[in-house]
């Protein structure tokens, strides 16, 4: 018996540094995924942040920004595993990286090398 799972990509329109505008595309994106029965939905590379934000990648406050997004995304992915990019700060390094969010808790992170 196989069981089949519903990969799911979205295509979106980041403005950088709109944090409300990112988070509630990101938010649309999985209501319309889960809605359509997809399980895992990859969203794009810095879509929390918009990819292109430049130099303002390297300020201290948006990791912690992006991180704080997160969290308020975190609670729309009942039912439903997400990839979100955003960049994290790991020891002396700051990271393109992706959040696997599932259930509304982050199950792993993966950083770009």
């Amino acid at each position: 018996h196989m069981h089949l799972i519903r990969l799911g990509g979205s295509a979106l329109n980041q403005t950088p540094l709109d944090w409300d505008g990112n988070r509630d595309r990101i938010v649309a994106a999985i209501t319309a995924a889960r809605e359509a029965g997809v399980a895992v939905l990859c969203l794009p590379e810095l879509c929390v942040t918009g990819y292109g934000c430049e130099d303002a990648f390297l300020a201290t406050g948006v990791p912690r920004m992006a991180w704080r997004m997160l969290e308020e995304i975190m609670p729309h992915t009942a039912g439903i595993a997400v990839a979100v990019g955003l960049p994290v700060r790991f020891e002396s390094g700051l990271y393109d990286a992706v959040a696997f969010v599932v259930n509304c808790r982050v199950a792993g992170i993966v950083c770009k090398q």
